[in-house]
């Protein structure tokens, strides 16, 4: 299995030790989901992340009517997670899913965390990525979601995410908006 574009990625956050890689290196498996294959089921008790090698996953919730909510994609080179679920010791509130066939390298979050010990250097990975995906990234993510309008959600998302739009069905994007695939296109006609 080759790991470069892993831990380049890595690197990228914090620039980890050869014997952090080399100990981080026995942890990773390669693993391929079909697409619509769950990489973590609702109500399960996760305990692996994933690197996204090629495809494209998505987090996403059921509302009370059964409706799919998709709160974040998971494109090429993210790593992919029910990470409050494993901090808290929960059963995850979250799936998520292969929107297309996707490649991923997995490890164990748990026996991940205990290498830090050994390798603090993948403990100042660990909080740098942390800090920029599921604070900085996320808050302004969840202030928007709460006073802008769709179409400024509809704009935002093609800045965010503007390779995946091409790769999306409109229900997903709807989805992921929190408007129905009608609004969308309302809002994809105002737009032209």
């Amino acid at each position: 299995m080759n790991t470069d574009l892993f831990f380049q990625k890595i690197r990228s956050y914090y620039n980890i030790s050869a014997e952090a890689e080399c100990a981080f290196k026995n942890l990773l498996r390669f693993k391929k989901y079909a697409k619509n294959e769950n990489f973590i089921s609702l109500g399960q008790q996760p305990k692996k992340v994933a690197f996204v090698l090629s495809g494209l996953l998505s987090q996403n919730y059921l509302t009370d009517e059964g409706d799919v909510v998709i709160k974040y994609f998971f494109p090429e080179q993210r790593l992919a997670a029910s990470l409050s679920a494993m901090l808290a010791g929960q059963p995850s509130m979250f799936y998520i899913t292969a929107i297309e066939e996707s490649n991923v390298i997995e490890y164990d979050f748990f026996e991940f965390k205990k290498l830090f010990t050994a390798f603090p250097d993948l403990a100042l990975f660990y909080i740098n990525y942390t800090e920029l995906h599921w604070i900085i990234e996320k808050e302004p993510l969840e202030v928007t979601f709460r006073t802008e309008t769709a179409a400024k959600r509809y704009d935002d998302f093609l800045k965010k995410y503007p390779n995946l739009v091409k790769r999306l069905k409109k229900h997903h994007i709807s989805s992921y908006l929190g408007i129905t695939p009608t609004q969308l296109s309302r809002i994809f006609l105002t737009n032209k």
